[in-house]
């Protein structure tokens, strides 16, 4: 499987700042690269400066985004209340800590640009106790036909420009406290999705309705820009009886297509697009693919035939695709579709079922979750998909054979040798319990010794006494280099990861708390202050990314009464200066796929860590 070749490094994310006639033509912002090598420039959200300012006891860290459309030299000077607080321009990153000020302090910061400062930014969102809490309201509570009653609790979320303002809004999903695995019979509630400005604003409510069964495999809601008009759809599974945004219904009214085991086995079910601003179901298309006979996907009583995947991929190397997909112990079916124009187009469906090599072969290597990378350079993004990945043409691109499990993760893990890398572990006992592979080929680099059932596994640069990222998985006992060799104690915790403080090392998150590796022990850094972590043993976040401020990345969880979710943002002041990793498409992409089954981190496209070279800029354009 090794390609014959290994690759340069990409330089599709190299610089500068010419708008094109033809997208400027079209009035599109665009960047160009002056190089070469220069990829199509991929669409983006058109963001504001996301100014924060976290208080501290010391004064306000004030940060902003530094955006894939500013120019490489820019600068920035930082205003509270109209008064200019920093004697310099500030060049070298995108903060700057005002010692002694109130947490009530008002800021916006100014660009300047060719010695020229441009006007204000919008003014800052202010963590005033350290945190940012956005009002949220729960749906009612219900009682199942077998007379269980349920109450509902915030789960995952996702984020995206909803109303076209330049500021993300939240997509939260709310599940019912009696929401289900699929091994697990019994009636669940309804899946409620809400829209939710940062001030509390509920834009729309949709419910799902009795026909689609509540817990972490059934609801993979995708939030994007699919059709470049400057605001977010949101993309979900539905079926009879879902109600839109405006209270619409698709289908049936009236079917109910549950047996008396609590799962939904007959029936249609539907791909729905949602008006991101309204909650308005824009168009529906038939799911694909059909479930067809239960029995086929692995077992007759509906374990494994309602196992799906999401996400969104820049297929064509410029504007995002939604994924949507079912299977991975057995048949595996993924279908990529372009909402474009107000309508579904189907790009293609790869099938393990398939006569043809598309993708015969491929079958049972399926994970619990899913990736979006351009492994192969070609400037278009593939799907890996646990112990196989797909081209962007819907083709088979390659398997290990290494079989199913929970977590994986892509990115650069080790920046000295070429092109990105897969880390994954395994469930299958007769495999290695974990290994490194080329993401390109699906070479294993290295990889650990067989046995029993690897649930957790994580791979981040977590210590800057080893080059690139480290690896480490709940069967093994040590902390691994990017090239697989011993390196000594293992961190505290195998689940998420988090750029919190001031280094380009990443931290360790777990539960609701954050801390930092350290070779004899870890150090806490944050604990989210009466707040709770989801779907139960994963102990994950409602999410956790860039999504405001400089590069490092925020958490989200919902407060201990669900009744706002609470954010959390770095207080930690930095040297480095990295664009927005929300205009780096592998790292936004995997925002949106996060919320996909058994929640994974974000990794970007490029190295960040111990010894980085200096982050590459994206080309990228912003409708």
């Amino acid at each position: 499987m090794q390609h014959p070749h290994r690759r340069r490094k990409k330089t599709r994310f190299l610089l500068t700042t010419v708008v094109t006639g033809a997208l400027a033509a079209a009035g599109l912002t665009a960047l160009t690269v002056g190089s070469a090598e220069a990829a199509t420039a991929r669409q983006v959200e058109k963001l504001d400066r996301g100014v924060v300012s976290v208080h501290t006891d010391a004064g306000n860290l004030v940060s902003w985004r530094w955006l894939g459309t500013d120019p490489n030299d820019v600068a920035f000077n930082v205003y509270r209340a109209g008064t200019k607080v920093n004697s310099t321009p500030i060049t070298g990153s995108t903060n700057y800590f005002h010692s002694g000020a109130p947490n009530s302090a008002d800021y916006t910061v100014r660009a300047v640009v060719g010695g020229v400062e441009q006007g204000d930014s919008v003014h800052a969102i202010q963590f005033r106790t350290g945190y940012k809490d956005v009002p949220i309201t729960p749906p009612a509570g219900g009682t199942t036909p077998d007379g269980v009653a349920y109450t509902y609790e915030a789960n995952d979320a996702s984020v995206g420009d909803l109303d076209g303002d330049g500021a993300l809004d939240f997509v939260l999903k709310w599940q019912p406290t009696n929401a289900k695995d699929n091994s697990q019979s019994g009636y669940t509630g309804n899946t409620i999705i809400d829209g939710v400005k940062l001030d509390g604003t509920r834009l729309w409510r949709i419910d799902l309705g009795r026909n689609i069964r509540s817990g972490a495999h059934y609801t993979q809601f995708q939030v994007y820009d699919y059709d470049g008009d400057g605001k977010a759809e949101v993309a979900m599974k539905t079926a009879d009886g879902t109600k839109d945004g405006t209270s619409a219904v698709i289908g049936s009214s009236s079917a109910d297509h549950r047996n008396s085991g609590g799962y939904v086995l007959s029936g249609p079910e539907f791909l729905t697009m949602f008006n991101g601003q309204t909650g308005k179901a824009m168009g529906t298309v038939d799911y694909v693919p059909a479930r067809g006979t239960v029995s086929s996907w692995g077992d007759s009583y509906g374990n494994r035939v309602d196992r799906f995947l999401a996400g969104t991929a820049y297929l064509d190397g410029a504007r995002p695709s939604v994924i949507m997909a079912r299977g991975y112990y057995t048949r595996t079916v993924i279908a990529a579709w372009d909402w474009r124009n107000g309508a579904f187009t189907r790009r293609w469906t790869f099938d393990t079922n398939s006569s043809t090599n598309t993708g015969k072969g491929y079958d049972g290597q399926g994970n619990h979750s899913l990736s979006i990378a351009d492994v192969d350079a070609d400037g278009k993004d593939e799907i890996v998909y646990g112990a196989m990945t797909v081209d962007d043409n819907g083709n088979g691109l390659w398997t290990t054979k290494l079989n199913h499990g929970d977590a994986g993760h892509v990115g650069d893990h080790n920046p000295s040798r070429a092109g990105l890398e897969y880390f994954k572990v395994s469930e299958d006992s007769s495999k290695p319990s974990s290994w490194m592979a080329d993401a390109r080929s699906g070479a294993v680099l290295w990889q650990t010794a067989t046995g029993g059932d690897n649930g957790r596994g994580v791979a981040a640069d977590i210590y800057a006494g080893s080059a690139g990222s480290e690896a480490w998985s709940a069967s093994d006992t040590t902390l691994r280099s990017a090239t697989g060799g011993s390196l000594g104690r293992e961190p505290s915790s195998i689940n998420f990861v988090s750029w919190w403080d001031g280094d380009t090392t990443r931290e360790l998150l777990d539960g609701t708390r954050i801390d930092k590796y350290g070779t004899s022990g870890d150090t806490r850094l944050l604990t989210g202050a009466s707040v709770h972590s989801n779907n139960g043993t994963k102990a994950t976040p409602s999410l956790s990314g860039d999504i405001f401020g400089d590069w490092r990345e925020e958490a989200v969880w919902p407060t201990s009464n669900n009744t706002a979710l609470r954010i959390y943002s770095t207080p930690n002041e930095t040297s480095t200066k990295i664009t927005t990793l929300l205009h780096d498409t592998m790292y936004r992409t995997a925002l949106a796929w996060q919320n996909t089954a058994y929640n994974q981190p974000p990794h970007p496209s490029f190295h960040i860590g111990n010894g980085m070279a200096t982050a590459p800029r994206p080309t990228v354009y912003t409708p």
